[in-house]
């Protein structure tokens, strides 16, 4: 699925740096992406205390029902050093691995990170919609950059996300009362679009099922592993 060009870990913080400016353009911001998925995959990670060990996890989930229909995981070492804005480059490897390892092609990828929520404008989920071509969006449980104002408390209000001046992102509540998710454009799709996504995703919980899914699998496959 996948070049090896595109599983290339880089050497040094410039190059990983240079990685993520010459494939920042590529990025589809606009989408509009697909409005009715049938399957969309949630990727997290997992790390072992000693931070020397991870297992990347990838739950495919019926978007209908929000059963797991497929899944994946991926237990290996970190790619890449800890750097703020480099944090993908930790990740990839081991994440796209497990996507390798699916056997249903998911419509959506729903990465718990974000996408253009970035110092660079090209976090995990834009870096991963461009390596694999497939429509994808961030949703994370606290903001990497930029400035909010609260949402009101009810369920489907959002706020803009700015960083510099420029919307990137949005602040969405997902429960009446409880605390906002950051929802970011990946590749391939339109904010007003992932909105929608990971509402449909989350009918229950604050974080959407593709999340929880995944968050659960990669624990449970590091404690196997350790």
């Amino acid at each position: 699925m996948l070049s090896g060009s595109s599983r290339a870990v880089p050497g040094s913080v410039a190059e990983a740096v240079a990685v993520q400016e010459a494939l920042r353009p590529l990025v589809d911001l606009v989408g509009p992406g697909p409005t009715a998925p049938a399957t969309v995959a949630g990727l997290d990670v997992a790390y072992a205390q000693s931070g020397d060990l991870l297992a990347a996890a990838v739950t495919v989930v019926d978007a209908r029902t929000l059963a797991v229909v497929d899944s994946a995981v991926s237990v290996g070492r970190p790619a890449f050093g800890y750097v703020p804005g480099l944090f993908a480059f930790r990740e990839l490897p081991a994440l796209l691995a497990a996507l390798d390892r699916l056997s249903t092609r998911p419509d959506l990828l729903v990465c718990d990170g974000h996408g253009l929520a970035h110092p660079r404008r090209f976090g995990l989920a834009c870096h991963l919609g461009v390596v694999t071509g497939l429509p994808a969006i961030g949703v994370g449980k606290t903001p990497l950059v930029g400035e909010w104002d609260p949402p009101p408390v009810r369920r489907d209000a959002w706020s803009p996300l700015r960083d510099a001046g420029e919307v990137v992102g949005r602040v969405l509540r997902t429960q009446d009362g409880v605390k906002p998710v950051f929802v970011s454009v990946g590749h391939r799709m339109s904010l007003d679009n992932a909105t929608t996504q990971v509402l449909a995703l989350a009918p229950r919980y604050r974080l959407p099922e593709t999340t929880r899914t995944a968050d659960r699998l990669c624990r449970d496959a590091l404690a196997r592993a350790l």
